[in-house]
């Protein structure tokens, strides 16, 4: 029975073996994979891991509430709250909670967060998280005397840079995998990495870039239409060879090209950057849409989706614009992006024009929401959020049921294009990023790409062009760095940055 009245040095102890009991089954996993528990080397590590995760986070508890109470026990209460969250994720979704996918949580919006719920998350929150807040608000806890404090200090910290001393020969082994250790470990992969992306955020913030003054060489009458694609994976286009016909609009039109290519990222807000960008970078430079308004291409902007760089143009549409103008239940999928789009094309006084469609189509988890029920053509689906209790048959129909809804959209963005017969036309479709479907027990996105499965980063590159405009170079395996300098090329758009490596037209 937990006694109400408890001294500090118990209390803290006490809960740095709830946390590691409760949250770092995920953590143990991993290094009892990773390692070779038979030898004296393996048990020596894991045990060394167990010892030093129990002491480290009793130790920063007893300097929280050495401080105050009132500043240790609400942190506390957010931890083991936001812990059995994050361990849900981790369970459910064998993600990493490293910086990217911290970012992945900030730019999840409303509607794709209630997408996560379901029943066992509230189990999660309720057993591994409220149940010990309660003891943790309702304790007594006496505190130390000065002088016991820094003995206490003292003789936690010679204990922990012994035990790192003797590990040192493992240093190695835990520097090669401290991103994997570092996201499973509770309250710190999240807490570590929140602020390192609110710092990464503000000098992301900082003034933008601007390149080089552009020039159009030509008033020839063209139009591209880039559609950034969100977990379009390769696999399970048929188009690339998939066994079930998810391409059967597709496949069948003339003028369609189809390439390997490969994300730079498993996320939506890096991915998106990397197709708008001109090269490799992480300054914030400005991005395609931007460049290209500025110098004086008509540029439109429709997105159901969230993640890209600051968008710096006059016709920008996020979901809540677009849905004010549309009626009928296909307002609630992604074919809202296509309503009033030739009429914008055509009432437009410049020749030349790029629109960018950002999709949202195969977002997990919940992949059976994402096209209207006529596009459930592969059957029986996943219906739960919690994938892993889905056959791989139902995951899979589910999402292949996404990529016919694409294959559609695209086509008819295509059809658009053929009636504008005065313009010289292309479109091209890249995604953000792939997509895990069970595949080594891991779904959706978002695990650093070193050790991201090829599931995650080989994506589909699209290209359609009219009979009238240019032909393709016989490419090979493409970046999403070739969008930027393809697009300037097909609107012959001349620039100092304008790269002709990187360029998918003759």
């Amino acid at each position: 029975m937990l006694k109400n009245d408890i001294k500090i040095t118990h209390f803290v102890l006490i809960m740095s073996i709830l946390n590691f009991l409760f949250f770092h089954f995920p953590f143990y996993n991993f290094v009892y994979n990773d390692l070779n528990c038979k030898t004296f080397n393996g048990i020596a590590i894991v045990l060394s891991l167990i010892v030093l995760m129990i002491v480290l986070n009793s130790f920063v508890f007893y300097l929280l509430f050495s401080l105050s109470k009132f500043v240790g026990k609400p942190l506390l209460v957010v931890f083991f709250i936001l812990n059995s969250i994050a361990v849900y994720f981790v369970n459910t979704y064998s993600i990493i909670i490293d910086e990217s996918m911290i970012g992945n949580v900030f730019n999840t919006n409303k509607e794709e967060s209630f997408s996560y719920f379901s029943v066992k998350l509230i189990l999660y929150v309720l057993l591994l998280g409220v149940l010990p807040c309660v003891y943790i608000i309702r304790v007594k806890i006496i505190n130390d005397s000065l002088k016991k404090f820094l003995i206490t200090t003292a003789f936690t910290l010679l204990f922990i840079l012994t035990l790192a001393f003797i590990n040192s020969s493992n240093w190695l082994w835990i520097d090669k995998n401290s991103k994997k250790l570092g996201g499973l470990a509770m309250p710190w992969s999240y807490s570590v990495n929140t602020s390192l992306f609110y710092f990464h955020k503000y000098k992301e913030n900082e003034k933008e870039i601007l390149l080089p003054n552009a020039s159009i060489k030509d008033s020839a009458k063209s139009i591209m239409v880039l559609v950034i694609g969100e977990s379009a994976r390769r696999n399970n286009f048929s188009l690339y060879g998939y066994s079930k016909n998810t391409n059967p609009l597709l496949s069948n039109l003339n003028n369609l090209y189809h390439f390997d290519a490969t994300s730079s990222a498993t996320y939506t807000t890096a991915g998106v950057k990397s197709i708008l960008d001109y090269t490799n970078t992480d300054d914030l430079y400005e991005i395609l849409p931007n460049y290209l308004y500025r110098n004086n291409v008509e540029v439109i902007w429709k997105s159901t989706n969230w993640g890209e760089p600051p968008i710096h143009i006059k016709n920008y549409q996020n979901k809540n614009d677009l849905i004010q103008n549309c009626k009928g239940d296909r307002c609630d999928y992604d074919e809202i992006l296509l309503n009033g789009l030739k009429e914008q094309i055509l009432s437009s006084k410049k020749n030349k024009i790029l629109i960018v469609l950002h999709s949202s189509t195969s977002h997990g988890p919940s992949y059976s929401n994402k096209y209207p029920p006529q596009f459930e053509v592969f059957k029986p689906v996943c219906n739960s959020v919690e994938l892993s209790k889905c056959s791989q048959d139902e995951l899979f129909n589910a999402y292949d049921n996404t990529i016919i809804y694409t294959d559609y959209i695209l086509n008819k963005v295509i059809e658009n294009l053929k009636q504008l017969t005065e313009f010289k036309s292309a479109m091209i479709f890249v995604s953000d990023h792939g997509e895990s479907l069970g595949e080594k027990n891991l779904y959706m996105h978002g695990l650093p790409l070193s050790i991201a499965p090829k599931e995650q980063y080989e994506i589909p590159f699209i290209v359609w062009v009219s009979d009238s405009s240019k032909q393709l170079k016989p490419n090979k395996l493409l970046s999403q760095w070739h969008v930027f300098h393809s697009v300037l090329n097909f609107l012959n758009v001349q620039s100092p940055i304008y790269q002709e490596k990187m360029n998918i037209f003759k």
